[in-house]
C-alpha cells in the first residue's frame, strides 16, 4: 500500500471513529459541579452526591458525567467557574458552598437548571420567587445557617452565661451571606444584652491575625460564621480557640473531630444528597420551577466534653440533655 493510501485510510478511521465516540459521548449528561473550597475537601460532599444521583438511576461515569471546578477557597472566582461550565453547555449546574455561587449561576444562565445549596433564604435574596413554586431554573436545598445563627449565639450564652462580650468572625467577601447572617446575630445579641465584635476575615493570614484582635478586646466567647470558607480552615480556628481559652460554636459538624467545642447547624452531607437527588430528578426531564426548595429537615447539636474540660468549661445537664450527640 502505498503512503498516500494508508495515510488517506486511517485518516478516514480516524475520523468515523470519534464521531462514534462523540455520539455516545453527547447521549450521556454532564453535571457541572461548582465549589467553593477543593477537591481534598470535598470527598464527603462527594460521596453524598453519588448517593443521591444514585437514588435516581445516575451513576458517575456509567451513564452522567460530572465536570468539576473548585474555587480554592476564593469567592471571586466562582462567576468565572460558572460562566466555563454554561459555555460547556452542560445539563445540570450543581453550585455548593458559598452564597455567591448561585447568583452567579442564575446571571449566567437563564436556561440550563441549576441546584443550589444556600446559606441564606433563597427567597429573600432574591433566587427564586417562593420555596414552593420557584420558577425559572433554580432550585434547591435551603440550609438554614443564618436562621440559626441566632440560636448559635443563644447556645453559646448558655454555656458561658456571664458573658458581656462575644467576637463574630464573618468573611467580608461572602457579603450577601455575611450581611444577613449578621441581622441575625445582631438582633439576638442585642435581646440578650451582650456586644458583639466584629472580626472579618477571608483569607488564612487574616484568620491568624483575628485571634490577637479577640484577646484585645477581651471578649468572652467566639461565634464562626456558617460561611463556606470556614469549614476548610477549621483546623486553625479551632486550635487558634483552644490555644486562648476561647468558648466557641460553630455551625458545622465538621468542626468537631478537629476539637470544636460545639457546633449547630444542618447535616452538610444529607443536604447534598438530596441536591443529588434533584439534580438526577431534573436530568429524568423535571423542571426546576416545579421543585419546591426543601429546607433541611433536622439541625443537630454536638458537645464536645474533652474541649470544654480542657478550658475549664462546665456544660449544664440542661444542654447536654438536648444535645444529638456528645463527643467525651
Amino acid at each position: 500500500m502505498r503512503r498516500r493510501d494508508f495515510l488517506s485510510l486511517l485518516g478516514s478511521a480516524g475520523f468515523a471513529w470519534p464521531l462514534g465516540a462523540r455520539a455516545q459521548h453527547s447521549a450521556m449528561p454532564v453535571i457541572g459541579y461548582v465549589h467553593l473550597t477543593s477537591l481534598e475537601t470535598n470527598g464527603e460532599n462527594l460521596a453524598a452526591l453519588r448517593r443521591g444521583l444514585g437514588e435516581t438511576g445516575y451513576i458517575e461515569n456509567k451513564n452522567v458525567t460530572v465536570e468539576y471546578r473548585w474555587a480554592e477557597g476564593r469567592n471571586d472566582r466562582l462567576p468565572a467557574l460558572v460562566s466555563e461550565l454554561v459555555r460547556r453547555q452542560v445539563s445540570v449546574i450543581v453550585v455548593i458552598g458559598s452564597t455567591n455561587g448561585a447568583p452567579a449561576a442564575k446571571a449566567a444562565t437563564e436556561t440550563i437548571p441549576i441546584v443550589f445549596m444556600q446559606g441564606a433564604d433563597p427567597v429573600q435574596i432574591g433566587l427564586v420567587a417562593s420555596l414552593n413554586r420557584p420558577g425559572g431554573n433554580l432550585t434547591g436545598i435551603d440550609l438554614l445557617l443564618a436562621e440559626t445563627a441566632a440560636k448559635r449565639l443563644e447556645l453559646l450564652l448558655e454555656v458561658v452565661p456571664m458573658a458581656k462580650s462575644i467576637a463574630y468572625l464573618r468573611n467580608p467577601s461572602n457579603p450577601i451571606f455575611a450581611a444577613t447572617e449578621t441581622r441575625e446575630v445582631e438582633a439576638a445579641a442585642r435581646a440578650h444584652g451582650v456586644r458583639l465584635q466584629f472580626v472579618n476575615a477571608s483569607t488564612q493570614s487574616e484568620i491568624e491575625a483575628a485571634f490577637p484582635e479577640v484577646i484585645r478586646e477581651r471578649v468572652d466567647a467566639l461565634q464562626v460564621s456558617g460561611d463556606g470558607f470556614f469549614i476548610i480552615h477549621f483546623d486553625q480556628i479551632v486550635a487558634l480557640a483552644a490555644r486562648h481559652g476561647i468558648p466557641a460554636i460553630y455551625a458545622s459538624r465538621r468542626a468537631m473531630p478537629v476539637g470544636g467545642l460545639m457546633s449547630y447547624g444542618a447535616s452538610i452531607s444529607e443536604a447534598v444528597r438530596q441536591a443529588g437527588v434533584y439534580t438526577g430528578r431534573i436530568l429524568k426531564g423535571e423542571k426546576p420551577a416545579e421543585l419546591p426548595v426543601q429546607r433541611v429537615a433536622k439541625v443537630e447539636l454536638l458537645i464536645n466534653l474533652k474541649t470544654a474540660k480542657a478550658i475549664g468549661l462546665k456544660i449544664s445537664d440542661n444542654l447536654l440533655s438536648i444535645a444529638d450527640e456528645i463527643i467525651e
